[in-house]
């Protein structure tokens, strides 16, 4: 929130993150992941490796699609079953949720990432919900029909992901727990963080049978 007034000591509204912090000017350039991923993947080519590309010319197209997909069904999909407040609607957001993991999961049955087999930011929007799932999603907002590490295609997709060099580094378990099960009052009332499941993310993938991009 101090992050929200400095930019704007007027602000009385919603505070989210990720934010994109403009250090030099004292503001927020934006607080949308979408275009923060984006902004991150060009803007910084100057400074930084610009070999690494995860909005590749000539598939933008198709990497639109999957986030079009992906986004209301899984990404806001866990959401929208963890915070609905009658059952149909958590029913539908349930349904869907599960029906979208099914085909991602026939899709990496054929190659190695979601766009053939180099990673791109569709990916990236991926693994930040399937990350979550198993120790936060399948209990905390009631999407347990399945379990992540029951899907062998999206299971050793996230440990490729995962033991992609740097990944690793953003994903603090202990702090993603405490923040979702210490947050959500009206869900979890008495602010117990679950000390399980124990997932090994480190352990070995067979994605390596796919061709590399």
């Amino acid at each position: 929130h101090q992050i929200y007034t400095r930019a704007d000591p007027a602000y009385s509204g919603r505070v989210t993150v990720p934010v994109l912090w403009d250090k030099h000017e004292g503001t927020i350039v934006s607080n949308e992941s979408s275009e923060i991923i984006r902004m991150l993947n060009a803007a910084f080519d100057e400074w930084g490796d610009a070999s690494v590309d995860l909005y590749p010319h000539g598939f933008h197209q198709e990497i639109d699609a999957i986030n079009d997909r992906i986004y209301p069904a899984i990404n806001n999909g866990v959401y929208r079953a963890g915070f609905a407040t009658a059952q149909d609607a958590y029913e539908e957001a349930f349904d869907a949720l599960f029906a979208a993991l099914d085909e991602v999961e026939e899709r990496l049955s054929k190659s190695r990432f979601l766009v053939g087999n180099r990673l791109t930011e569709a990916d990236i929007r991926l693994f930040t919900t399937l990350v979550r799932f198993d120790p936060v999603y399948y209990g905390h907002f009631k999407c347990n029909l399945r379990q992540v590490c029951d899907y062998p295609n999206l299971w050793n997709y996230v440990r490729d992901i995962y033991q992609t060099p740097g990944v690793a580094d953003t994903v603090d378990m202990r702090h993603i727990k405490a923040h979702y099960y210490g947050s959500h009052v009206t869900i979890n009332p008495t602010r117990i963080v679950p000390k399980g499941p124990d997932i090994d993310f480190s352990a070995p993938h067979d994605r390596n049978r796919f061709a590399a991009g």
